[in-house]
C-alpha cells in the first residue's frame, strides 16, 4: 500500500491550525502550532550548527512537556532519529542508552539534568537543557555560537518574518525509514532498542484516525499522562492528536491520582488514555466507598431501581473523569476484573487494548459498543494475530503478530531480533493468550511469568493475583513459586487498617481469611500455601507493572 510521510502529515497540522492552541503545560504556559513550528526552526539550527546530519540520533530524556514535545517534533522533521528515553531511568540506564544509541545531543529535563554525568557519554556533541533549550554541554565552538546567537540567526533566514509558508520539513524515504529507537523498561541487564520505522508510527496514526478520527473534533482538549517516551503515551496522547488539531495538555509533575482527578476536571479531555493503575485508583477512592453502604447495595440489587441507580452511578464515574470523553482507553498492564466487572455493569464506556513496543505500539483494539469484557479486542487496523496453539480458543499459545506496526528488529542486536522476528515476519510477543472465533483476544499471562506446578500444570499468576488483589485490605499483590508451593506477597491497605484500628495481628487474620476464600475458587494445583504481608509498595517499572524478577 503507498504509505503517506509521517512528517509531511505533521507539516499540514501545523500549516492548518497555525493560529489554535496545541501544547500547554497543565497550570502553566500555551504554545499556539504557530509556536511550536518556530520552536522547531530554531531547533533545526541548532541541530545544523552542532553537526547532526540526516539519520543521526537526538535522545531526549525528562518528564512530559510542551519543551519535550516540541524537541521530538523537531528531530523527526530535520530527519534525525529520536530515541526517547523514560526519565525514571537511573543515570548509568541513561548513559547506557545513550552510548549503545550513539546519540549526538541529549535533550534533558531539570531533575535529569542534576544526576547525568557527561564524561560518560563521550560520543555526545551537546546536552540541551529542555525547559529553556539552553546548551549545558557543548564540545564545539560552533554549537556554543549558534545557541549564543540563535535569535540573531532566526532573525537573518526570515528578515521579514516566519510564516506558515516557511514551514518546510524533512521527508522520509521510504516506508522503512528509522524514525526512532526506543528502549524496552530494561528490567533486568541491559535493555534492548526497538527500531520504529516511519511505517509504524504512521499506521499508528492512521489507525488512531480510523477508530477516533470522527469523535474526536479539531480543537478539543486531551490530557497526556503517560511517559512520552513510551509508545503508548507517545502515539495516543500526543503524535495522533497533534496531528489531528487537537489542544495537549501535559502533566508535567508526578501525576498523582489526585490531580489526575483535578486536570480531568479542569481540561475535560476528549478521550482518556490510561493505564488501569489510575483508573483502579480513581474508582477505588472516590466512587467505591460511594456505593458500598448496604442501602446502595439493597438498591443495586433491586431489578426495578437498579437500572435508574447504574446509570447515576455511571454519570459520577463519567464526571470523576471529566464528563466529556468519547471513551476511555485502558492498556499497558492487566485491568483488575473486579473493577471490570463494576465498568461494564454501570455501562461505562471503557475498552482494553493490546500492544507493544515492537508495534509502536498497537496490536489489539476493539471500541467499547463492541468490547467483549475480559478480552483486549482484535486485530487492529493494518495488523492480524494469531495464536501458536493447537487449539487456539481453548488451549492458551504464544500471541504472534504481524503487519505494519512491527519493528525493523533491534538496534545492533541481531540475536535478540531473530528469537523475536519469524522468517515469516511474524513477532512473537512472550504473552499467553487465547482467541475466539470473532477474533477477540484474550491474555492469559506473560510466558516468562507461567509457573509449572509439580504435577506439570500450567500456573498463570496473574490470574491469581487477579482474585487477591479484589480481596478486603490488599492493594497489590505478587505469586511467587517456593520450592514446589505458592506464595503470595500481598502489600497491603495500611492507611485503611490504621482508620479501622487494626494491628498486625488483624492484618494477618484478614490475609488469613483471604487465603482460605481464595482458595475455594482455584484448582488443586494452583492453590496458596501462605499468605506473607510486604512492608513496602512492590518496586515497579515506569510502566507501572511490578519488577517481579526481584521478588522470586
Amino acid at each position: 500500500m503507498d504509505i503517506p510521510s509521517f512528517n509531511g502529515i505533521i507539516e499540514k497540522s501545523i500549516i492548518d491550525h497555525w493560529n489554535q492552541d496545541a501544547l500547554t503545560d497543565y497550570k502553566g504556559a500555551t504554545l499556539q502550532y504557530h509556536d511550536v513550528a518556530r520552536k522547531i526552526e530554531k531547533l533545526h539550527i541548532m541541530f545544523e550548527n552542532g553537526g547532526v546530519r540526516k539519520g543521526d540520533k537526538i535522545a531526549l530524556c525528562g518528564r512530559n512537556s510542551a519543551s519535550w514535545a516540541c524537541a521530538f517534533l523537531a528531530t523527526l522533521t530535520y530527519g534525525a532519529v529520536a530515541v526517547p528515553i523514560l526519565h525514571e531511568f537511573t543515570p548509568e540506564q541513561v548513559h547506557n542508552i545513550v552510548n549503545h544509541s550513539e546519540a549526538k545531543f541529549l535533550f534533558v529535563g531539570d531533575v535529569v539534568a542534576t544526576t547525568i554525568d557527561a564524561t560518560k557519554m563521550p560520543g555526545l556533541e551537546g546536552i540541551i537543557y529542555i525547559p529553556d533549550y539552553s546548551l549545558l554541554v557543548s564540545r564545539t565552538d560552533k554549537l556554543t555560537y549558534a545557541r549564543e546567537h540563535l535569535n540573531e540567526l532566526f532573525g537573518k533566514k526570515y528578515p521579514k518574518a516566519f510564516r506558515a509558508e516557511h514551514v518546510h520539513y524533512y521527508r522520509e524515504s521510504g516506508p522503512n525509514e528509522l524514525a526512532m529507537i526506543n528502549y524496552t523498561s530494561g528490567t533486568t541487564g541491559f535493555s534492548k532498542g526497538v527500531m520504529i520505522p516511519y511505517r509504524a508510527v504512521w499506521s499508528n496514526y492512521d489507525f488512531a484516525e480510523d477508530v477516533l478520527g470522527k469523535a474526536i473534533k479539531n480543537g478539543d482538549n486531551v490530557i497526556s499522562i503517560l511517559p512520552m517516551a513510551h509508545m503508548y503515551g507517545m502515539a495516543f496522547e500526543f503524535t495522533f492528536e497533534f496531528m489531528h488539531g487537537c489542544h495537549v495538555f501535559f502533566l508535567t509533575r508526578v501525576p498523582s491520582p489526585a490531580i489526575i482527578a483535578q486536570a480531568f476536571a479542569e481540561v475535560k479531555p476528549a478521550i482518556i488514555i490510561a493505564v488501569p493503575l489510575v483508573i483502579e485508583k480513581i474508582i477505588r477512592k472516590k466512587v467505591f466507598p460511594k456505593i458500598q453502604n448496604n442501602r446502595m447495595r439493597l438498591l443495586l440489587n433491586m431489578p426495578v431501581i437498579n437500572k435508574k441507580v447504574q446509570e447515576k452511578i455511571c454519570e459520577q464515574v463519567v464526571n470523576a473523569f471529566g464528563g466529556k470523553f468519547n471513551e476511555v482507553i485502558i492498556g499497558g498492564a492487566a485491568f483488575n476484573q473486579d473493577v471490570e466487572q463494576f465498568l461494564h455493569q454501570i455501562s461505562f464506556p471503557y475498552t482494553v487494548g493490546y500492544g507493544a513496543t515492537e508495534c509502536a505500539p498497537i496490536i489489539c483494539y476493539a471500541d467499547y459498543k463492541t468490547f467483549v469484557p475480559g478480552s483486549c479486542g482484535r486485530a487492529a487496523l493494518h495488523m492480524e494475530v494469531k495464536i501458536d496453539s493447537p487449539d487456539p480458543a481453548r488451549v492458551p499459545g504464544e500471541i504472534l503478530a504481524r503487519g505494519l506496526n512491527v519493528m525493523l528488529g533491534y538496534y545492533k542486536n541481531e540475536e535478540a531480533t531473530r528469537e523475536t522476528l519469524d522468517s515469516e515476519g511474524w513477532y512473537h510477543t512472550g504473552d499467553l493468550g487465547t482467541i475466539d472465533a470473532s477474533g477477540n483476544v484474550f491474555i492469559k499471562g506473560r510466558s516468562k511469568n507461567m509457573l509449572l506446578s509439580a504435577n506439570g500444570q500450567n500456573i498463570y499468576p496473574e490470574e491469581i493475583e487477579d482474585k487477591i488483589n479484589s480481596m478486603p485490605m490488599v492493594v497489590e499483590s505478587v505469586v511467587v513459586q517456593r520450592e514446589d508451593k505458592l506464595v503470595a506477597l500481598v502489600y497491603p491497605d495500611f492507611d485503611e487498617a490504621k482508620n479501622m484500628g487494626f494491628s498486625r495481628d488483624d492484618l494477618e487474620s484478614i490475609m488469613e481469611q483471604n487465603r482460605n476464600e481464595i482458595n475455594v475458587s482455584l484448582p488443586v494445583y494452583s492453590k496458596i500455601s501462605t499468605i506473607s504481608i510486604q512492608d513496602e509498595e512492590f518496586e515497579k517499572t515506569p510502566k507501572k507493572s511490578i519488577k517481579r524478577y526481584l521478588y522470586q
